[in-house]
């Protein structure tokens, strides 16, 4: 190990031992007598005894005492024990039983140390979880309380009762403080254990709510909703694996292919059922397939394009069915589309003339450049019709993507958004067969129109699902091709159509362009469910807000500080992320949104008056 560098290194030169190292010297490097060994390695002892006693004193103060439970391997007596052990074990020159004896000590004392360094770790877990789990209880009381039809019954809770909650609150926060500065408490433990005390208040004001949910219980059908429960903890677990092991997302997505005929939906819609089957099988390959380390393939990119031409030519078929283009939105998607088959064969050319050692050429950079630019533009220039709009979108992201592409990976975008049109339609078939009432075509549908309060409806099981979905298709799109954590050792060839010098600024921004575009795709797919369903908003992201404070409940307990700093770094950074989801869901859904329902004007028809 690296830490028994420093005993090892101390000891060759004849200095002593690191205060603060805890590594263990390792004798057989040392070529000396068995005595000098023997020293040493009782020096090594003394020195990890006196950090453990420091730990043990430090503790000891900022704890009651009738509260502080000391290491019982290590106690007072013992290490009087260990103190006489070891001088008759020098005296009779039983070196071998001399350093067996220290080694124990080391490791006793460095266990120990352990002890001391985590002895607050259950009191602040618990301050953590139950602030983790008063947040959730909150956010799904909110829930109920704003967006179900639960009988309404008289408030329980007066006045009265409202004012002993607070008073109450304000006692356990006095307690909790005066506990910690009797203990001289770090600042952050402050914020760990008085965090929950506001979160729990919040809950039990809404009390109201938890019992009009307990009288509503007899009328709700709670097979199903049991049923729901085991579904939604089930899958997410299945997502919590997903970060460690990318193959689980070809389960979960193998299994989210059976949606339709165990729902009953094949009967009613059996070409966008089977649709979805494939559309999941297809995307299920893409997580088997290896993150770093892929030579390039150019063709696949080619291959990608025409795919994108084909799955908008089919979309654009299937849209002139339900709804006529006019003649500017006819133009633009014929230019788009002939702007990805360019875009297509960009990358190919690029490649052959790096091979030939002619550089890049100035015409594929204006041109890579240009698609980059204008690709959060020129959606903005169609109609705001949802089947219009999205795909003017899908052309626009899906060029800059391919330009990005060294191989498979230019495929997901295309596959991702055919499910991810397969999944809009099958959404109205559902809701169909629940009788909705106001449902529209989604032909008829525009994104840009102001969105009737009246109409928007209470939650359903079913939107459960909904956000669940939107959630694995995030998780899905950052892992479907590699993940941040892939930049660090990305192919350079990725980014040869827009430059080819060095510059880690650069590259690294069109690579997180690369990465965001999946999450795009999603997201504009769940504006338009939301539109669509007549839902709002906030009511879904509430529900999204519970899958993820669930699994980052989760990896709060999955959290290491041992092992190698790849899996300590590794654990830290999926908590981050989870935690940090939201957030950025939340600022991606703004982005979205005007992307679907903002529309650029750059000419406007003068009407022209005759006398």
């Amino acid at each position: 190990l690296q830490a028994d560098i420093a005993p090892l290194m101390a000891s060759l030169i004849g200095v002593p031992f690191p205060v603060n190292s805890v590594g263990v010297l390792p004798l057989l490097y040392l070529n000396n007598s068995d005595q000098f060994k023997a020293e040493s390695i009782y020096t090594n002892a003394i020195q990890v005894l006196e950090q453990y006693k420091m730990k043990m004193a430090q503790k000891k103060e900022t704890t009651l005492s009738f509260l502080f439970t000391p290491y019982q391997l290590l106690t007072e007596s013992k290490q009087a024990e260990f103190f006489h052990k070891a001088r008759i074990l020098i005296q009779l020159e039983k070196y071998d039983d001399y350093i067996s004896l220290c080694r124990s000590l080391i490791s006793n004392a460095l266990e120990g140390l352990v002890y001391y360094h985590t002895y607050d770790r259950f009191f602040l877990g618990c301050s953590v979880v139950l602030g983790f789990v008063g947040w959730t209880s909150y956010v799904v009381l909110v829930i109920l309380k704003t967006h179900a039809s639960l009988d309404r019954h008289p408030s329980l809770l007066n006045q009265n009762h409202s004012h002993t909650l607070a008073r109450l609150c304000v006692c356990v926060t006095v307690v909790i403080t005066v506990f910690l500065l009797i203990q001289r408490s770090p600042v952050t433990y402050y914020i760990y254990c008085l965090l929950p005390v506001p979160v729990w208040y919040s809950v039990l004001k809404e009390y109201r709510t938890l019992t009009d949910l307990v009288r509503s219980a007899p009328s709700l059908p709670l097979w199903k909703c049991l049923g729901y429960l085991v579904l939604v903890a089930f899958g997410i677990e299945l997502l919590v694996v997903s970060f460690f092991h990318r193959a689980m997302l070809t389960v979960g997505l193998a299994v989210l292919s059976l949606w339709p005929f165990l729902s009953g939906l094949f009967g009613k819609a059996k070409f966008r059922s089977v649709s979805w089957c494939l559309g999941c099988l297809c995307l299920a390959a893409f997580p088997l397939m290896p993150v770093v380390g892929r030579e390039p393939n150019i063709h696949l990119v080619t291959c990608a394009g025409v795919l994108s031409l084909f799955t908008s030519a089919c979309y654009l078929w299937s849209a002139l069915q339900k709804a006529p283009l006019h003649l500017t939105d006819r133009q633009q998607f014929i230019t788009q589309m002939l702007h990805v088959a360019v875009c297509a064969y960009v990358p190919s050319l690029t490649h052959s003339s790096l091979q030939q050692k002619q550089g890049l050429p100035l015409l594929n950079q204006i041109i890579s450049w240009t698609t980059l630019a204008s690709s959060m533009l020129l959606p903005l220039l169609s109609s705001t019709r949802i089947f219009h709009r999205l795909l003017s979108i899908f052309l626009s992201l899906t060029a800059t993507y391919l330009l990005l592409s060294t191989g498979s990976e230019a495929l997901f975008p295309p596959v991702l958004s055919w499910l991810m049109f397969v999944w809009i339609n099958i959404e109205q078939e559902a809701m169909l067969a629940q009788d909705v009432s106001g449902r529209q075509e989604l032909s008829t549908i525009d994104f840009s129109a102001n969105i009737d309060i009246t109409k928007i409806r209470q939650l359903k099981l079913d939107d459960i699902r909904r956000s669940y979905f939107f959630v694995f298709f995030i998780i899905t799109a950052f892992f479907g091709t590699g993940n941040i954590a892939s930049i660090n050792s990305f192919d350079p060839a990725s980014v040869y159509c827009f430059l080819t010098v060095f510059n880690p600024f650069i590259m690294g921004g069109l690579m997180m362009w690369k990465v965001i575009i999946p999450f795009i795709i999603v997201m504009c797919t769940f504006e338009t469910i939301q539109v669509a369903t007549q839902l709002s908003s906030r009511s879904l992201f509430l529900i999204v807000l519970v899958i993820s404070d669930l699994m980052a409940l989760h990896f709060f307990f999955l959290v290491q500080d041992y092992g190698s700093w790849l899996d300590i770094g590794t654990s830290i950074s999926h908590y981050v992320i989870v935690m940090s989801m939201t957030i950025f869901l939340m600022l991606l859904s703004v982005v979205t949104h005007i992307l679907t329902s903002q529309r650029l004007i750059l000419w406007r028809r003068r009407k022209t008056h005759f006398p």
